[in-house]
C-alpha cells in the first residue's frame, strides 16, 4: 500500500500544500502551516441506484422549539430535526450561555445533551445554577469523536449542543486538536451521525481575529445553519445573525442583553437602539430592514477639519466603502464641503447595518454635523441613494412607517414616490439636497 502524502494546511483559511510555507499562500498568515496525515481512504463499495427526484417523497418535520424567541426567529422557526447549526463567536461574548438556557427549555419535554470539551462536567453545573438549574439535560464530558459519536448514536437525543467542536480529535488523525483535518473530521463525521440518527446537533466554533469562524472554510459548507453573535464584552447588548440559513432566512436578527441570569432577548429593540436626544447636532434616526424586522437605529455623526493631505472616513457599524460614496455624494451633488474634513460615523449600541435604505439616515447626520444644525425632532429618515444625488426609494416602507409610528414619532423623510399611509407626517424629496432641506431644523441652525 503506498504511504498517504504528507500535507501542510493552514490553520487559519483551510489551504493546504505538498511543502511547508513560512507564509500562507492563500491568506498571508505567517507561521500558519502545520503537517498533517490524511486518513487513508477506504475502498470502493460499488454503485448504487439511482432515484427520481419526483419519486422523492419529503415530509415537512416539525421544528424543535428552543424556548428563546430570538434564538427561533434567527433560525426560522426552531431547530430542525437532524439538521447540523454551527454558531460562531468571540470568546465570551455569551455563545455557550445562551444554548444552556435552551437546553434548559427544550430538556422540559425532550431529551437534550450536552457535549462539553472546553470545561467540566461541575463547571457547567455551577453555570446552569446561576441560569435557574439544570432541569433534564444529561452532559458528556468528552473529548474524543469516536466516543461522542457513539454516544449519539446509542442515546439518540433530540437536541445535542457541542461545546466546542475545536476541542474534538479523533485518534485515526495525527495532528494536535483545532487544526484543519481535525475540525473538518469532526464536523463530517457528526454530520453523518445527526442525519442518520435524527438528532439535531449544534456545533460551538471559535473565531479567528478578523471575525472569521476558525477552521476550514469546508466546516460552514457542511452544515445547514451559521449563526454568528456579534458584539464584545464591552457592551451589554449582542446581536445574532444568519449567514446562512437552508431552512429559513438568512435576514432575521436576534438582540440579547447580557443580565445576571444569563442573556435575555430584547423583543423590541427600536426602543434601545431608536433613542436620540432631541436639538442634538450629528444625530439622525434610521429605520432599516432586518428579515421582517423594522429596526430603528441613531446614526451619529462628527465633521471636523483636518490637516491631512488625505481626510479620514471611519465608519463604526456600516460599510466604509459605502460611506465614502455618501460623502462624495453629498460633496458634489448637496453643497455640503466634506474636502477637507474627518468624517466619522457610528451605529449607537454596536449595532452593524448594511442595508442601503440606511443611505438617507447616515447622509442626514453627515450634513448636521457639518452644518451644525439638528435634524427636526421626532423625525427618521430612510431611502437609498445614488450616485447622481437622487434618491430611491426602499422596500417594505409601509412596516418602516409603521414602525416609527409605534415608537412616537411625527415625521419621516423618505424618498419621493415611496407608498406611505399612516399617522406619520411624510416630508418626500427627489434629491439628496431637497432631504436636507426638509429634514433639517431651520430655526437652530448655526451656520451654513
Amino acid at each position: 500500500m503506498a504511504k498517504a502524502a504528507t500535507q501542510f494546511a493552514c490553520t487559519d483559511c483551510g489551504y493546504s500544500a505538498g511543502r511547508w510555507f513560512g507564509k500562507c499562500p492563500s491568506c498571508g498568515a505567517f507561521g500558519t502551516l502545520v503537517e498533517e496525515v490524511p486518513p487513508q481512504a477506504a475502498g470502493g463499495t460499488g454503485p448504487k441506484p439511482t432515484l427520481r427526484l419526483v419519486d422523492v417523497k419529503a415530509e415537512e418535520a416539525e421544528r424543535i422549539p428552543t424556548g428563546v424567541a430570538e434564538l427561533d426567529r434567527v433560525l426560522g422557526g426552531g431547530l430542525v430535526p437532524a439538521s447540523l447549526v454551527l454558531v460562531g463567536g468571540e470568546p465570551g461574548v455569551g455563545k455557550s450561555t445562551v444554548l444552556l438556557t435552551a437546553l434548559r427549555a427544550i430538556s422540559s419535554n425532550r431529551r437534550a445533551l450536552l457535549v462539553t470539551g472546553e470545561e467540566s462536567a461541575a463547571q457547567v453545573g455551577l453555570r446552569a445554577a446561576r441560569l435557574g438549574g439544570p432541569e433534564a439535560v444529561d452532559i458528556l464530558a468528552e473529548t474524543e469523536l469516536e466516543t461522542v459519536c457513539a454516544t449519539l448514536e446509542q442515546e439518540r437525543p433530540d437536541v445535542c449542543v457541542i461545546d466546542s467542536v475545536q476541542t474534538l480529535y479523533s485518534s485515526e488523525l495525527g495532528s494536535a486538536p483545532g487544526s484543519v483535518a481535525q475540525v473538518r473530521e469532526a464536523a463530517s463525521r457528526l454530520l453523518r451521525v445527526a442525519k442518520e440518527s435524527g438528532v439535531a446537533t449544534i456545533l460551538v466554533g471559535h473565531v479567528t481575529k478578523d471575525g472569521a469562524v476558525a477552521g476550514p472554510r469546508v466546516l460552514e459548507h457542511l452544515v445547514d445553519c451559521v449563526l454568528q453573535f456579534e458584539g464584545d464584552r464591552y457592551h451589554a447588548h449582542r446581536v445574532l445573525r444568519a449567514s446562512k440559513n437552508r431552512f429559513g432566512s438568512t435576514n432575521e436578527l436576534a438582540v440579547f442583553e447580557m443580565t445576571g441570569e444569563g442573556l435575555v432577548g430584547v423583543p423590541e429593540p427600536s426602543e434601545l437602539f431608536g433613542r436620540s436626544v432631541e436639538g442634538e447636532v450629528g444625530a439622525a434616526v434610521a429605520c432599516a430592514l432586518e428579515g421582517s424586522r423594522p429596526l430603528l437605529l441613531e446614526i451619529q455623526a462628527l465633521v471636523a477639519p483636518t490637516d491631512l493631505a488625505m481626510p479620514r472616513r471611519v465608519g463604526t457599524g456600516v460599510d466604509p466603502k459605502r460611506l465614502a460614496m455618501i460623502v462624495a455624494v453629498l460633496s458634489r451633488h448637496a453643497g455640503v464641503a466634506l474636502g477637507q474634513a474627518d468624517v466619522f460615523v457610528n451605529v449607537a449600541g454596536g449595532v452593524r447595518i448594511d442595508e442601503p435604505g440606511a443611505d438617507l439616515a447616515i447622509a442626514l447626520a453627515i450634513v448636521s454635523a457639518a452644518r451644525g444644525a439638528p435634524v427636526k425632532p421626532k423625525t427618521a429618515a430612510f431611502g437609498e441613494i445614488g450616485l447622481t444625488g437622487r434618491l430611491r426609494p426602499a422596500t417594505q416602507s409601509e412596516r418602516r412607517l409603521e414602525e416609527c409610528a409605534k415608537l412616537g414619532l411625527a415625521e419621516a423623510v423618505v424618498p419621493a414616490g415611496t407608498e406611505a399611509r399612516g399617522k406619520l407626517r411624510i416630508l418626500e424629496a427627489e434629491t439628496l439636497k431637497q432631504a436636507a432641506k426638509a429634514a433639517m431644523d431651520a430655526e437652530r441652525t448655526e451656520g451654513g
